[in-house]
């Protein structure tokens, strides 16, 4: 008698779900006109409290900074945001939303919750709850991931 591969089951099961959740997520984010990653950046920049450095970003988003450049560059061009000097030292550029970019994050959230709302639809008010601690309980006990 064999024992099961709960684990690796699990997994394969988290991996599609993650998958379905993004292909979800691309098809509420197409009408908005902006690709995930822009998203995670401008998202980033919101929660920050004052304007951010790119360096601040690229770290903040565990990516490189040629990387955020190259978002920045196409949020600058969408004018979701736009580049501004430090006061404190004007070689220093910092990254700022601009009106059109609130806009933007609020119209992202509504696409975000659609697409979690079509994913968790089949499941109950007490399912999610269920849910929403043992997710808790897994992002509590993993340590930060980088690259």
């Amino acid at each position: 008698m064999t024992v099961p591969d709960t684990s690796g089951q699990l997994a394969e099961q988290l991996l599609r779900l993650t998958r379905r959740l993004n292909r979800a997520q691309k098809r509420y984010l197409d009408p908005v006109g902006i690709t995930p990653a822009q998203s995670r950046l401008l998202r980033s920049v919101a929660h920050c409290e004052a304007p951010p450095r790119m360096a601040d970003l690229a770290e903040r988003l565990e990516v490189v900074p040629r990387a955020v450049t190259t978002l920045v560059d196409a949020l600058e061009a969408n004018g979701a945001v736009r580049r501004v000097p430090d006061p404190a030292n004007r070689r220093v550029i910092r990254i700022e939303l601009t009106d059109h970019g609130r806009e933007t994050l609020r119209a992202l959230r509504e696409a975000r919750r659609a697409a979690v709302e079509e994913i968790l639809s089949p499941l109950t008010a007490e399912q999610r709850e269920v849910l929403g601690g043992l997710l808790g309980e897994l992002m509590q006990g993993s340590p930060p991931h980088r690259h």
